[in-house]
């Protein structure tokens, strides 16, 4: 049976301390050269004030609710009420082009005496496009 004084608990903790591996503790930065600045407030202003950067970016958005090929005789011969039979059937997706580029699908809406378009399907295959343009 043995005794342990205060003394001997003491020494066994400096043996484990010494024992367990010390953490790194960061390099010191060279003298003269100051700390790097906190860009965290400045990142935070960039992100809300990013979508601001596209409001004077123009773009040539089409709705195009079908196609059709005529002779330059018949142009000629189209008066007021003059009805051009499209590729497309009424109530079918009218195609969403932006600068000529095939976006989106949707159908012709009116709203308040109003036309717009609701989109119901994104063209797959978008995003890649645009990331192979550039």
């Amino acid at each position: 049976m043995t005794t342990e004084t205060p003394s001997d608990d003491a020494e066994a903790g400096e043996a484990s301390a010494a024992a367990a591996p010390k953490a790194p503790h960061p390099p010191a930065e060279p003298a003269g050269v100051p700390p790097l600045p906190d860009f965290s407030e400045m990142l935070a202003e960039a992100a809300a004030s990013s979508i601001d950067l596209l409001n004077d970016v123009d773009l040539d958005v089409k709705v195009e609710l079908g196609r059709t090929q005529l002779t330059v005789e018949h142009i000629l011969r189209l008066t007021n009420g003059s009805v051009v039979e499209l590729d497309k059937l009424a109530g079918d997706p009218v195609d969403i082009l932006v600068n000529e580029q095939l976006i989106a699908r949707g159908e012709v809406l009116v709203v308040n005496d109003n036309f717009c378009v609701r989109i119901n399907e994104i063209v797959p295959g978008v995003s890649e496009q645009i990331k192979q343009a550039h």
